[in-house]
């Protein structure tokens, strides 16, 4: 039968007519710069996300950036974050002309291995970005903690992540900014690019909110250096449609994320293990005490990741690599000056993970396709 990885347009089966209504309103408006709707989402979402403001932009790479920029991050500061995660989470430290400094990863959860955070801090060290991915909070108290003792932001990378928890926190609501992507496969998407950025400091949101235009207040007075960082209005429409269907979307994913557990374990291929080489089985992705995982991807590990790969493209079953090379990898990044092996664990993730279909629109039928052509190929 075949299962796509992801089906956007079954998602907007169901609400295409809210969505059609949401973008005229917009176009008899003709208010397509900020305005009335992104203000609309960004209470919205504030509240959602348990924050007492939050600032619309154009992308999630922009929330990043424009968050370190508010903080004033620039040449000759270090920034410390994972090699592991999509591009713009190190790309946008580089931008500022600050150096990113890399810290493992948590072999179960994937996210930045508090532990090892300190020993990462130098003199020249401004903020800290945690990213909680694939839709799990990282662990934020130890990384709170040593924020705190040594004077730094907390920058949270929640683009995979709006609405997960930790001990009860909202993604976003726990470091000094939260940065959301609603690009369009996220659990909340766009019809194109779009971002947020959510905090509680009044002060930290005022000065966002003057960067997102070009550093101008009032228009044409400048005061400092911004960019051009706004949400448009039909972005904001439509993810307003959207935000109200949200914890719905969830459960499904959730619920998928049990019924795949439920199938592999009856198939008797579940393993635990850090190191797959050789190893027959799979390993599941696991939840973390006291969090709520939204599962924007759920991603497995297993031996021959690769094989497994053109396993599942010969049954037209979707899956993606996310990631197959960790940052102190990467040719942009060598002038950094690590090596393969510095950071061992996110280097196995890079060999081992694959993310297969999660959305909620899969039914029992397709969930059972997966795990079958998987437990097929591992046995």
């Amino acid at each position: 039968m075949g299962v796509p990885l992801l089906d956007l347009k079954a998602q907007y089966a169901t609400i295409k007519p809210q969505i059609l209504a949401a973008i005229e309103e917009v176009m008899e408006s003709q208010y397509f710069i900020l305005g009335p709707k992104v203000k609309e989402l960004e209470d919205a979402v504030a509240a959602y996300s348990a924050c007492g403001h939050a600032v619309g932009v154009s992308s999630g790479t922009d929330a990043l950036l424009i968050s370190m920029m508010t903080e004033g991050i620039g040449p000759g500061d270090e920034v410390i974050t994972t090699p592991y995660s999509f591009f713009a989470t190190a790309g946008c430290i580089s931008r500022t002309g600050a150096r990113p400094v890399f810290v493992d990863i948590d072999p179960i959860s994937f996210n930045i291995e508090p532990t090892q955070i300190e020993a990462a801090v130098t003199d020249r060290t401004r903020a800290v970005i945690p990213v909680h991915l694939y839709g799990q909070m990282a662990d934020m108290d130890p990384i709170m903690d040593i924020a705190g003792k040594h004077g730094l932001a907390v920058i949270e990378d929640g683009a995979q992540a709006i609405g997960a928890e930790y001990k009860g926190r909202r993604a976003g609501s726990v470091g000094d900014y939260g940065c959301f992507s609603f690009f369009p496969s996220k659990n909340l998407g766009a019809g194109g690019d779009g971002g947020m950025v959510v905090m509680n400091d009044d002060g930290r949101a005022e000065r966002l909110r003057v960067m997102r235009g070009h550093g101008g207040k009032p228009k044409y007075y400048h005061s400092m250096i911004g960019g051009n960082f706004r949400l448009d209005a039909l972005q904001a429409a439509v993810l307003l449609v959207k935000l109200d269907h949200l914890d719905a979307w969830t459960q499904g994913r959730q619920d998928n994320a049990n019924a795949y557990r439920r199938l592999f374990n009856e198939a008797g291929v579940v393993v635990e293990r850090q190191d797959m080489t050789g190893v027959k089985g799979v390993v599941l992705p696991e939840e973390s005490p006291a969090r709520r995982h939204i599962y924007n991807q759920f991603v497995i590990r297993v031996d021959r990741r690769d094989e497994l790969r053109q396993w599942l493209d010969e049954r037209s079953i979707g899956n993606e690599v996310y990631y197959p090379v960790p940052f102190h990898m990467q040719e942009c990044f060598a002038d950094l000056g690590y090596k393969e092996g510095d950071f061992p664990v996110s280097e196995a993730a890079a060999r081992e993970t694959l993310a297969v279909p999660i959305y909620p629109e899969l039914t029992d039928d397709m969930i059972a396709e997966v795990v079958g052509a998987i437990v097929d190929f591992v046995k």
